[in-house]
């Protein structure tokens, strides 16, 4: 059973080193083999293999700058700086919820307000907020849970492997593992018991029980006691429901790229405006529409601008200043 979209982007975005990786190229233009081992501190080997995979993905393109020897320049493509809508909106889920950071995040600022913001996700549609509560999904032609599971067993670093960058502890624990990504979605799908999530995953009872475990433990789901049952219900808490805009443009980057000839592994509706949801991002301040070239990372408040930011796609990088970017480990 061939990957569908949802599967490709979790295979390449539940890996911690292909996200710093992509981070150091859309934050620091860093491009070069050498500057790419130097600044995360990782093995060759680990490094050429998630290379050679963002590569063959279509994330970079490779540019040759030196004829003697031969030597490459792997350059963002396209695809590689839409990238700056899923860090963004990791970054404003583990800024707000999460505390287990080498060093604290830095604050972002939107240029066009001159505010410190988060992103709030609307509908490119109608162009008003949306949350779980006000998208409706359903598998596409090409969705299923059969086809959604990244090939790979496990994204995550093992507790006794080589340790990752440590830059999103609590996201990798979320999409970067088949069983994690798949829990994840049933809860978002409306799944609530344990047989739910057994029949909707395919997973082993003993793997759905651990996941289950995990997600309660980290505050994402809470059990619900079902009065003279003996049974409980899983509900996602309002930390669990904060990671839907990430799964939102983690799958709306993944079908713009990689949607299989028989259409989109997912359908989604916006119910307040009844309209094929595409997630947009927004300010929480002045409430126009992010732009990564409007986005600074650290540093001293900017001064506002007056530039318009109407409702309309953008693949424009994040732009750091001078200050310390989230810490890359290594």
């Amino acid at each position: 059973m061939t990957e569908n979209s949802i599967a490709i982007a979790l295979g390449l975005l539940g890996d911690e080193w292909n996200l710093t990786i992509v981070k150091l190229a859309i934050m620091d233009d860093v491009r070069r083999y050498s500057d790419f081992r130097d600044r995360l501190g990782i093995a060759n080997s680990v490094l050429t293999v998630r290379l050679r995979r963002l590569t063959e993905a279509g994330v970079f393109t490779m540019v040759l700058y030196s004829q003697a020897p031969r030597r490459y320049e792997y350059v963002l493509t396209d695809c590689g700086r839409e990238l700056w809508k899923v860090l963004l909106t990791i970054w404003s889920w583990e800024a707000t919820w999460v505390t287990e950071h080498i060093e604290p995040l830095p604050p972002m600022y939107h240029v066009a307000c001159g505010r410190e913001f988060s992103p709030v996700m609307c509908c490119r549609a109608c162009g008003q907020p949306a949350g779980p509560r006000e998208v409706r999904g359903t598998f596409g032609p090409s969705g299923g849970f059969g086809r959604s599971v990244p090939q790979a067993t496990t994204r995550r670093r093992s507790a006794c492997g080589s340790p990752g960058p440590g830059l999103v502890p609590q996201t990798i624990e979320l999409i970067g593992n088949r069983w994690s990504a798949l829990a994840l979605a049933a809860a978002f799908l409306g799944a609530r018991r344990f047989t739910d999530m057994l029949v909707m995953m395919g997973a082993p009872p003993t793997m759905v029980s651990d996941r289950l475990r995990t997600f309660c433990q980290m505050g994402v789901l809470t059990t619900v006691a079902k009065p003279g049952s003996g049974r409980v219900e899983y509900r996602l808490t309002d930390k669990g429901r904060a990671f839907f805009p990430h799964v939102m443009v983690m799958l709306d980057w993944g079908d713009r790229w990689f949607r299989a000839p028989e259409g989109p592994a997912t359908l989604l509706t916006h119910t307040t405006c009844g309209r094929e949801f595409r997630p947009v991002l927004c300010c929480c301040v002045c409430h126009r529409e992010l732009h990564g070239s409007q986005i600074q990372v650290g540093g001293a408040p900017p001064q506002a601008t007056s530039a318009p930011a109407p409702l309309q796609a953008t693949s424009a990088p994040l732009q750091a200043t001078s200050a310390p970017a989230p810490p890359n480990g290594g």
